[in-house]
């Protein structure tokens, strides 16, 4: 209640404290509306453009043409050939040439600097220039702007991005015909410009057929991504398939199964007994036949012998049990048997 002097008590004037806390709160919101909506507009504007202001300042107009004007066929960084890839299909939407004056800056990023010289005769490189001097991340991460979901879908944390190989390292967009990393018969040479062990293993006798040299052309060839993924998947090795048994079944369906009789190392993983690139022995096994046999199997009452490889002529004499003889002779259905009585694998 209100005293003799009119003077408001406690109560009331908690009342009235709320009644005007609300209210400037009422008045306040649309002011703070219209403040975060202009911050957002701005962090927005700042992400497509860090150095602030108005992107189209920064991106030279007149699309490929002005870029053209210095890179065409006869300069010394010729560009012209993309618009004879896939990349240069102005039509199709989903191309770098599809985007109105950008196109060529699509992929390299604002490059208005790019137009003049330097004091030094010199002119700044566009934002990104795909060289061996950027940051992987900036190279790959132009890529994945439009490859996220094909290509990109296993990259984070593959071999290659944590090797810090870029998409540049191994793909050349900036050709007349097809990209090399793309051809079966120029795939290898660019997966052996690093992978020079694999290189060395398809030159062995016993190999998988993959094209080890542009300057021969052979028929009927694997390349390197029949089996393997570059971009990343889940398993070791960036196989194509979920494990390395299953890679192999592509090709050896014959291996598979199920069988009535199983051999175990066969069904647990096909390295145990193979080597996948390239082997000095017959069937790209990791050691001479019966010797591989022998790793697990060196039984009593059994014809099986230590053979060191010390009976061959080369030691003073040929002993015939270590020329002649192989497990396979008997145990003929190695990977598996289907027969009632081929416990052994031996039919």
């Amino acid at each position: 209640m209100n005293n003799e002097n009119n003077v408001p008590g406690p109560t009331q004037r908690r009342a009235w404290t709320k009644i005007l806390t609300i209210g400037l709160a009422l008045i306040a919101v649309p002011a703070l509306l219209i403040q975060l909506q202009g911050t957002f507009a701005q962090q927005g504007s700042n992400q497509d453009d860090p150095q602030g202001g108005d992107t189209q300042l920064h991106y030279a107009s007149g699309g490929v043409q002005t870029c053209l004007g210095c890179h065409d066929a006869d300069s010394s960084h010729p560009a012209d050939n993309i618009l004879r890839t896939v990349h240069g299909l102005a039509a199709d939407a989903r191309t770098p040439m599809a985007e109105g004056n950008r196109q060529c800056q699509s992929c390299h990023g604002r490059s208005q600097a790019h137009l003049s010289r330097l004091a030094d005769g010199s002119r700044p490189p566009p934002e990104i220039s795909f060289n061996e001097n950027e940051p992987a991340a900036a190279r790959e991460g132009a890529c994945l702007s439009c490859h996220q979901n094909d290509a990109g879908s296993h990259w984070a944390g593959s071999t290659h991005q944590f090797e810090e190989v870029s998409c540049t390292n191994c793909h050349t967009l900036h050709v007349e015909r097809r990209d090399p990393v793309l051809a079966m018969d120029t795939q290898p040479e660019v997966c052996f410009q690093c992978h020079t062990q694999e290189r060395a293993e398809l030159l062995r006798p016993h190999r998988h057929p993959v094209q080890t040299s542009s300057a021969i052309s052979e028929t009927g060839l694997l390349s390197c991504t029949d089996c393997h993924e570059p971009h990343g998947s889940t398993t070791p090795g960036d196989l194509t398939r979920m494990t390395l048994n299953e890679t192999c079944y592509d090709c050896h369906a014959e291996t598979r199964g199920p069988f009535l009789w199983e051999h175990a190392p066969v069904r647990e993983d096909c390295t145990n007994c193979h080597q996948p690139h390239g082997s000095v022995h017959a069937g790209m096994l990791n050691q001479a036949q019966t010797q591989l046999c022998q790793t697990c199997h060196l039984a009593a009452f059994h014809p099986s012998g230590v053979r060191s490889g010390s009976g061959t002529a080369a030691f003073g004499g040929a002993d015939q049990n270590i020329l002649g003889q192989s497990c396979l002779n008997c145990h003929s259905n190695i990977h598996g048997s289907n027969h009632p009585s081929g416990v052994r694998f031996t039919r």
